[in-house]
């Protein structure tokens, strides 16, 4: 009824060696997460535990044959590369050829909002620590999800639903959400086509690599709804929906809004409060055909004939939550669940209006507004491989290169946390789930955790002849009020396991 639920997101980095265009993306990505786990893990025994993943499992009620499956899909196979769990619950990891952070499991949108943006800082401090090793290069890190050179790359959100809902109302409900949640979180670009090879600006990174509305898969023939039914938690309670076509956000808003509003949609679909038929003609067209007009005046035709801008489908999912979260809490309703609404609304208006007033809160207009400064000065066409290059340096996370790092140090981007509460979030996870079991045993039993992973802690300790495995099979269960003073007073796992399984 509210936007608190349990979620998360999985943020590939683009990854570049300076002067270095052959160098192995894989091998450089090793070179981060590992020079990061060397100086900040305890200890690096711990590995990830792949025996509960089942990437394969479809939501629409089968499993994929391992042998049709493309390789990027088997995700529960150990393939060797550098992967870490780190005290605030996260998991640091190489995803192909990439450098992967996942946040630890929060509930609430201003709490995923802070754990990503220590994704951030962790990804910084890996870089530099990576640059700093010995007869080691410049590694540069993006917060993108495209070269611009035809290949994208995932930036990914986590949502934990009702067994009991549907998939066929998530799929009915959410496609349209979907289609145009991007005027609110795009993270903006410079090129149109998977290769950009036609020249402009668009709102979303992501939109151009999307091919089909609803299916398995993450990297080819990629879905608005992806069916990936693996959901680390109960089975016969829960589902996790794996959403794929995200654009990794760093202006806070954004992600705050894009979280925020989505857990809202996924409140009213499990309530079956939903009854409007927002259902989009060629949900995919019009994916790309709103990312590709930042005037916002694109119209998609829905199928019971009206033609709504991507701004006024965004109205109409707002109006509903309004009317849901008054019918079904009232007074009663917290105050982050108040804000998302609020904040929603005043964006969703003043794009309405004029997009340029939403450049200090939302990437796409403040990336866009910088451009035009640019192309005004240096009379510059979209063509003009210098906005690329613009375009890339607003996600880089050095602050002293990164753009978006500018505008917010000149307060030209709001800002909804402080540095000091996002630096914490790098090492201490959150309170109010299971990461704070899986965080706390990290940081305190650090030589005897033999794996780790979303639903289990694996202890290897002295005189037991097999692992012991603790399941956190309850996202919510294994937060500081329930395990904290377990932990504080047992000094040693052993201690901490012998009281678990009395």
């Amino acid at each position: 009824m509210s936007v608190r639920r349990v979620m998360g997101t999985e943020v590939e980095y683009g990854i570049s060696i300076p002067g270095q265009p052959l160098a192995n993306p894989m091998v450089a990505s090793s070179q981060v997460v590992n020079a990061y786990a060397s100086a900040t893990v305890k200890a690096r025994r711990a590995r990830w535990d792949f025996e509960e993943e089942s990437p394969l499992r479809d939501a629409r009620g089968f499993d994929m044959s391992r042998q049709v499956a493309d390789p990027s899909q088997l995700t529960d196979e150990d393939l060797g590369l550098a992967n870490v769990i780190l005290t605030n619950g996260a998991r640091l990891y190489v995803d192909h050829a990439h450098p992967e952070y996942s946040t630890p499991e929060v509930t609430t949108p201003l709490d995923l909002v802070r754990w990503d943006k220590a994704g951030e800082q962790v990804m910084l401090d890996a870089s530099r620590r990576a640059s700093a090793l010995p007869n080691g290069s410049p590694v540069n890190l993006y917060k993108n999800t495209t070269d611009n050179k035809g290949v994208s790359y995932g930036a990914h959100e986590n949502y934990l639903m009702r067994r009991s809902t549907p998939f066929g109302d998530i799929v009915r409900h959410l496609t349209p959400f979907f289609v145009s949640r991007q005027v609110v979180c795009g993270a903006g670009r410079v090129g149109i086509g998977q290769d950009a090879r036609e020249h402009g600006y668009q709102i979303s990174q992501r939109a151009d690599f999307f091919e089909v509305e609803v299916g398995l898969e993450t990297t080819l023939k990629r879905p608005i709804i992806n069916t990936r039914d693996e959901p680390h938690a109960d089975p016969e309670r829960y589902r996790r929906l794996h959403v794929i076509l995200g654009d990794p956000n760093l202006a806070e808003v954004s992600t705050y809004l894009k979280v925020g509003t989505t857990a809202l949609v996924l409140s009213m679909i499990e309530a079956r409060f939903l009854d409007r038929d927002l259902t989009v003609d060629g949900a995919v067209a019009g994916l790309r055909a709103i990312s590709h007009d930042p005037t916002l005046q694109h119209r998609v035709t829905l199928t019971d004939g009206r033609s709504l801008t991507g701004v006024q489908l965004q109205l109409e999912y707002l109006d509903l939550a309004k009317k849901f979260v008054e019918d079904r809490l009232g007074s009663d309703a917290d105050p982050q669940t108040l804000d998302v609404l609020a904040r929603w609304e005043s964006v969703l208006t003043r794009l309405e209006r004029d997009p340029m007033e939403c450049a200090t809160e939302l990437d796409w207009v403040a990336k866009l507004k910088l451009l035009e400064h640019y192309r005004d000065r240096d009379g510059l066409e979209w063509s003009d491989a210098k906005l690329q290059l613009i375009d890339l340096q607003y996600a880089d996370v050095r602050p002293e290169k990164g753009l978006y790092h500018k505008l917010a140090a000149m307060g030209r981007i709001e800002r909804l946390l402080d540095d000091a509460s996002v630096e914490a979030a790098m090492h201490d996870p959150p309170e109010d789930t299971r990461a704070w079991f899986r965080g706390r045993c990290l940081e305190k039993y650090a030589d005897s955790v033999a794996a780790a992973s979303w639903d289990s802690v694996i202890f290897d300790l002295p005189g037991r002849e097999s692992l012991q495995r603790v399941p956190t099979i309850d996202p919510l269960r294994g937060s500081r009020a329930s395990v904290g003073e377990l932990i504080d007073r047992c000094d040693t796992a052993e201690e901490l396991v012998r009281a678990l399984t009395r």
